[in-house]
């Protein structure tokens, strides 16, 4: 396949490519900045389109929100006007979105056919779905979790106070967190790419539920260090505003049903398998 992917810088972007380019299909990285026309999209097979600046960087300015939408919702929205130009357009539109669509989820499994939530993210997410969902092919949603990865992304400044021992649960620790092990999120995409019949939005989440304190004290035993430093909930709020309530103190509990029933087998499906690929492998 010829595959265009935009945000390839990024964590998934860039192992994403890797495993495209391993498996011997010819992965194409977008450049910020250039406008895709319909006619380079004549003889491609698929898009991934994952551009977007970083929710990570907190706290969240004005400015900086405008950046957040913009860098989604513009980005897109010039890929779909480019499919839908094309005479013969890519057989699949792979786009991103965020389990951030149902807001705070609290006890609740949140499927698919759940509606949008509130907040920040949960309006940011659902107007970069309804973006994706006017290209005229087969449009796939990923509802992407936090991704467990051995140096960047969600555990990237976790990951190291939890080896100097100081790591410990973020406020009450109870709240929960949807997960998904970097190898699997790369490997649901190309499932999603490779499924005729999958269309819509997909949850990328592994199918075990686990609370903050169950991630924090899973990659602890596996680095044999302790976990009983806490982060109360003030001091995250006054470092991260709204971020720390909508990215780290949030319930994000959802379910795999639809991508396991689509056929798609996880590499790790429990937290404890997560855990010793991130902490067992050497570094990316």
């Amino acid at each position: 396949m010829k595959v265009l992917v935009t945000g390839a810088s990024g964590l998934i972007g860039s192992a994403l490519i890797e495993e495209l380019t391993r498996l011997g299909h010819t992965a194409t990285p977008w450049k910020r900045g250039h406008k895709v026309t319909s006619a380079e999209l004549e003889t491609t097979d698929a898009i991934v389109n994952l551009a977007g600046a970083t929710t990570g960087k907190l706290p969240w300015t004005k400015k900086y929100k405008t950046e957040l939408i913009e860098s989604r919702v513009e980005t897109t929205r010039m890929l779909v006007d480019a499919i839908n130009g094309c005479a013969n357009p890519p057989k699949v539109f792979v786009s991103g979105s965020a389990s951030g669509f149902y807001g705070d989820t609290g006890t609740k499994l949140a499927k698919e056919s759940d509606p949008k939530g509130t907040g920040f993210l949960s309006d940011l997410a659902a107007t970069w779905e309804e973006t994706a969902k006017k290209a005229k092919t087969r449009v796939v949603l990923i509802r992407t979790t936090m991704v467990m990865s051995r140096k960047l992304g969600a555990l990237g400044r976790l990951l190291p106070l939890i080896k100097l021992g100081v790591g410990g649960p973020l406020a009450s620790g109870k709240q929960w967190w949807a997960w998904i092990s970097l190898p699997d999120e790369v490997r649901a995409i190309i499932h999603l790419i490779n499924t005729e019949t999958a269309v819509g939005a997909f949850n990328l989440t592994a199918p075990e539920s686990a609370t903050c304190i169950d991630v924090v004290r899973s990659l602890a035993k596996q680095l044999k260090r302790p976990s009983l430093v806490p982060v109360p909930a003030f001091a995250l709020r006054i470092a991260f505003g709204e971020g720390a309530d909508e990215l780290l103190i949030c319930n994000q509990k959802l379910s795999a049903e639809k991508l396991l029933a689509s056929g798609f087998v996880f590499e790790h499906p429990t937290l404890e398998s997560a855990s010793a690929w991130v902490t067992k492998n050497p570094a990316e």
